[in-house]
């Protein structure tokens, strides 16, 4: 069953085990964001992924801030 968790990123238990991905697609959120993170631009992520679209980019980027939001890290030594 299908679960939306942010705007456009959804979650269910039967693809990918549960992690968060783009609604519509098999794309995990720390995927995008991985790309994203080696370099690549928004564009170059679209043209790589076409069934992605800018908004989609955002969403990701949307949600991984509010999961991060109340989380503390401390940085490696």
């Amino acid at each position: 069953m299908q679960m939306r968790i942010y705007k456009g990123i959804v979650a269910d238990p039967e693809i990918l085990g549960g992690k968060p991905i783009v609604e519509g697609t098999r794309l995990s959120v720390a995927h995008i964001l991985g790309l994203l993170s080696a370099g690549m631009s928004i564009d170059e992520v679209i043209e790589a992924h076409p069934l992605l679209e800018r908004e989609d980019i955002l969403h990701v980027i949307g949600y991984a801030a509010i999961a991060l939001e109340n989380d503390i890290y401390m940085e490696a030594d």
